[in-house]
């Protein structure tokens, strides 16, 4: 399984994911991905440069600063996070929350589904809160954030897969134990009563495209996620067999969104590859 996925990355993969798999399973060093995520850096302290595919612009995102944040913590490398919280903080509502997309006025440059309200979002802040704890950093930006995340997560009686799970990634890592467990638990359950996960059936959800499901390990990508107790290890290992099986001839995973213009296709499947093989990992099914 490794050894096709390997021969997919090298031969079909950016530089970033090329070097990420290589520090992953290779043992290659963790410097390089750094080098790799800040080619992606603006001055502002953001990222862009389409480090999260989906947006193709060269301009700061949220998102993209996410996905950086998350990639220089996979190596330990937290240097870079007081920058990136201070380019947070020009794109803060008075709420605590930031925006799902900042209005660049490049709509061409990223997908219909970015759509800038300049409303506070809760799921790319609680991505954000939740990288930076893990992290642990240390700054205004992120105290507000997080009480942001808290008052949010408290209210939420409705939700849907992509926020449910950004929900939990903030509960995995936000300082206060006992109130996370007690909301993890709480979502858990809005995401069984809500049919939000993917047990088999294949449905999407509303407003997704055909496919585009939340499995288990999407929720608990980890044994020690919080979201790991919302499933039973019947249902957690009929799923692994299923991610397993849809490796591709090729040695790639793919993914089940749309792709809006062509290049997506090829930096996505990469990226979705290795998460693939990380969870895999995660749960012993490969070394």
């Amino acid at each position: 399984m490794i050894e096709a996925a390997r021969s997919f990355v090298w031969l079909n993969a950016r530089v970033l994911e090329q070097r990420r798999f290589l520090h992953l399973f290779d043992d290659g060093p963790g410097e390089a991905v750094a080098a790799a995520v800040l080619a992606y850096r603006n001055d502002d302290g953001g990222f862009g440069h389409a480090l999260e595919p989906d947006g193709r612009g060269p301009d700061s995102q949220p998102l993209a600063t996410y996905t950086a944040l998350a990639l220089l913590d996979e190596v330990g490398v937290t240097e870079h996070a007081g920058a990136a919280c201070d380019f947070l903080t020009t794109i803060t509502n008075a709420d605590g929350g930031v925006p799902n997309c900042v209005d660049t006025g490049r709509a061409d440059l990223r997908a219909p589904w970015w759509r800038p309200s300049g409303d506070s979002d809760l799921l790319v802040t609680a991505l954000l809160a939740g990288v930076l704890h893990k992290m642990g950093v240390g700054h205004a930006w992120l105290d507000r954030a997080t009480e942001f995340c808290r008052r949010r997560v408290t209210e939420l009686t409705k939700t849907h897969p992509y926020e449910a799970a950004a929900c939990v990634r903030f509960l995995d890592h936000v300082p206060d134990r006992p109130w996370a467990e007690r909301e993890a638990e709480r979502l858990g359950g809005l995401v069984r009563e809500q049919g939000l996960v993917d047990l088999g059936d294949g449905r999407a959800h509303e407003g997704y495209a055909e496919g585009e499901t939340h499995k288990p390990h999407d929720y608990a990508p980890t044994p020690g996620s919080l979201a790991r107790r919302w499933f039973s290890d019947d249902e957690v290992g009929t799923d692994l067999d299923a991610l397993a099986a849809r490796q591709q001839d090729d040695g790639g995973w793919t993914f089940p969104w749309a792709a809006w213009t062509p290049v997506t296709t090829y930096e996505w499947r990469p990226v979705v590859t290795i998460t693939a093989l990380l969870a895999l990992r995660a749960y012993d099914r490969i070394s």
